[in-house]
């Protein structure tokens, strides 16, 4: 009956219970520190490469439990409810229509929105939907890389990527990353929730009002089937336990915590070669030490067309010649990569005979526009095209000295229902696994790398859960204005809150004006303190955003970049912490110190560096208040020690070093 689903108990054992109502099934799973949900209308349950606890980075059915710690709790059962102690918490679950609420101490953590939270029988629209009730005054953390505050309450979102050039990180969305996993804080206290799909949807949170109902949180997607999990603990312990539920953290290399450059002018230009070559021969004279270069993907042109996987021997004549010239001063070279084959390309033809490309249902190749052509995507989730792309990726960039690959433009615009994947031998419309696709190129690609080298890294643009075990990645082409900087380390606190561990903007911003004086010396002064240290334009008829775009600032830069080079050793070492622990590198104070600011522009960059960056124009002083510490603070750790909860005003001219403290720890 519409609008009222009395579900039974089908089936149970000590870990699990499964309702039934009509021809949908209600399944519920105790992990230690969780509750999984999965609603079941039919079998074509997609797998799942996102949850990974016991480190197997393998395709994985959605229902496995391994590697979880389960739980057994004491249930009791009538006809009309289930209750149980969990997690420290208590839940009660109403059969009718299967609302579920989760209280504590503190009072309601979570609810289920009254009447219907499901979409059971079509009766709130196609595919899946979720409501929850919503309290007014909740903090949303989370999403990705979302745009705007750091506290997404009252807020609504996309749930898909976009190649987002220039975006405007105050409000543009949706941008690269996919990521539908949120924490919710409240007046009963935290908890997260991840749904584990890859489906295009959209995210409300309380920007939406219904007059029949409570205020409510709400979520939908194409799919029909859904299984999510509710995390439960502090807000720093769910993110935690997100990173280890999705496979932990990769290793990153020591080298990729010095500056890298990067700038599409090098490798566009007809004297790639030289210029590549110039920018050690500027390290040089400025006496700036770097780890890096990403090459952009004008090393692959034909004309004015980019070709994976093609060298352009007109403007790189030897390829594995610039690589060794790099490694003999200790610099690696990233190469850019796309997953796309222009259908002129020299490889075309041969992939589509095998059929290794997304695909009509007749069978021929989909064709999309991208990068100045029509292109068609490879599919990564056929295994010969994985494999090919393996293949390609070893023998064109690794065995020349390239083991370090930067997965780019991998959002796949793909929205046609008539597209179809491989889908590991079970055809799947391509709209339904989008972000996937991204996943498995970074994954392909990296185990192209491991072959010669046990920690590659690599780096990926478009991001899903579990990306942070296989991938780094950064917050895409950003544009260049001092309200952009500023709302760029929102978007790198919510990455924080998401779970992700290396990652950056680049600094400068990718596309529009070049950056002031001001503003590039204030970007520079945050960028320092960040995992990923890497200045990245591409500013047609402008000077590119080099350490050296303004020669009469030199001394004042020098600074900061020695001031990096002396932070390598403590951020390799606390990134080695964080891939132990399960945390973010950089991360919002209010993790340290529960009652500091939520939208403070104050960051941890690790356990002891408190960083109070300076975004405002023609700022010479910012206040500050230091958190919560039991042996205090030493401003740029000299000097005076203050105590954790003093306020103070700090000198910060663009002449003067960034403003940081560093805590005590006895």
């Amino acid at each position: 009956m519409k609008f009222s689903h009395q579900f039974r108990l089908y089936d149970a054992n000590e870990n699990s219970r499964i309702y039934q109502c009509d021809d949908v099934t209600m399944r519920i799973d105790f992990i230690r520190d969780m509750l999984r949900v999965s609603l079941l209308k039919n079998n074509d349950l997609l797998p799942t490469f996102s949850i990974d606890p016991d480190r197997k980075n393998e395709t994985r059915d959605k229902l496995s439990l391994d590697g979880f710690e389960l739980c057994s709790p004491i249930v009791h059962e009538d006809e009309d409810s289930v209750s149980f102690r969990h997690s420290d918490h208590d839940f009660h679950i109403d059969k009718l229509n299967f609302r579920i609420t989760i209280s504590n101490d503190n009072g309601v953590l979570y609810q289920d929105r009254n009447s219907l939270a499901y979409n059971f029988d079509g009766e709130l629209g196609d595919g899946f939907i979720h409501y929850t009730r919503r309290q007014e005054d909740q903090y949303i953390y989370g999403l990705g890389d979302k745009a705007g505050n750091v506290n997404k309450n009252h807020q609504h979102f996309k749930l898909d990527t976009n190649d987002s050039m220039g975006f405007k990180a105050e409000y543009s969305d949706p941008l690269y990353k996919y990521l539908p996993f949120y924490i919710c804080e409240n007046k009963a206290g935290s908890y997260g929730i991840y749904y584990d799909t890859y489906c295009k949807g959209e995210v409300d949170f309380g920007k939406e009002h219904d007059n029949y109902y409570e205020p409510f949180n709400s979520i939908r997607f194409e799919e029909e089937n859904m299984v999510f999990y509710l995390i439960f603990g502090s807000v720093s312990e769910i993110v935690s336990r997100f990173i280890h539920m999705t496979g932990g953290i990769c290793e990153v290399p020591e080298w990729a915590f010095r500056y890298c450059g990067s700038t599409m002018e090098y490798t566009d230009a007809d004297d790639a070669d030289m210029r590549l070559r110039s920018f050690i021969d500027n390290l040089e004279r400025y006496g700036i030490r770097a780890g890096g270069f990403y090459l952009s993907s004008g090393y692959t042109q034909i004309g004015d067309r980019r070709y994976v996987f093609h060298w352009n021997t007109d403007k790189i004549r030897d390829p594995k010649g610039l690589s060794d010239h790099f490694k003999g001063k200790g610099l690696r070279i990233i190469p850019n990569v796309k997953p796309a084959f222009l259908d002129d390309h020299p490889m075309y033809e041969y992939i589509a005979e095998n059929g290794w490309f997304l695909h009509y249902p007749d069978g021929t190749p989909a064709k999309f526009p991208f990068w100045g052509g029509n292109a068609s995507y490879l599919d990564f989730t056929n295994p010969g095209a994985y494999e090919f792309w393996k293949k390609c990726v070893k023998e064109v960039l690794v065995d020349q000295g390239y083991e370090d690959i930067w997965n780019d433009n991998n959002e796949y615009d793909v929205h046609d229902k008539e597209v179809y994947a491989h889908g590991f031998g079970r055809e799947v419309p391509a709209r339904l696994i989008r972000p996937l696709f991204s996943y498995l190129m970074a994954k392909a690609s990296r185990e192209a790398s491991m072959e010669v080298s046990s920690k590659p890294f690599n780096v990926s643009r478009c991001a899903i859960a579990g990306t942070q075990k296989i991938a780094t990645t950064w917050t895409g082409d950003n544009y260049t204005d001092f309200k952009d900087l500023r709302y760029n380390h929102y978007q790198a606190m919510t990455m924080s809150l998401s779970g992700f561990a290396f990652f950056g903007p680049d600094i400068g911003g990718f596309a529009g004006p070049k950056p002031g004086k001001e503003l590039f010396i204030r970007w520079l002064q945050y960028g320092v303190f960040l995992p990923r240290f890497v200045l990245h334009s591409w500013k047609p008829d402008e000077d590119s955003t080099m350490p050296w775009l303004y020669p009469d600032l030199m001394d004042i830069v020098k600074k900061i970049f020695d001031l990096r080079e002396k932070m390598v050793p403590y951020l390799y070492d606390q990134m080695n912490r964080c891939i132990r622990s399960d945390m973010p590198l950089i991360r919002p104070v209010f993790l340290k110190d529960e009652d500091y600011d939520r939208e403070s522009d104050n960051f941890m960059c690790g356990d002891r560096i408190l960083v109070c960056p300076v975004f405002d124009e023609d700022a010479d002083e910012i206040s500050v208040t230091l958190p919560k510490s039991k042996y205090g603070y030493r401003l740029r750790g000299e000097g005076e020690l203050f105590n954790g909860g003093t306020s103070l005003k700090v000198k910060c001219s663009i002449e003067d070093l960034p403003v940081w403290f560093i805590e005590e720890i006895e």
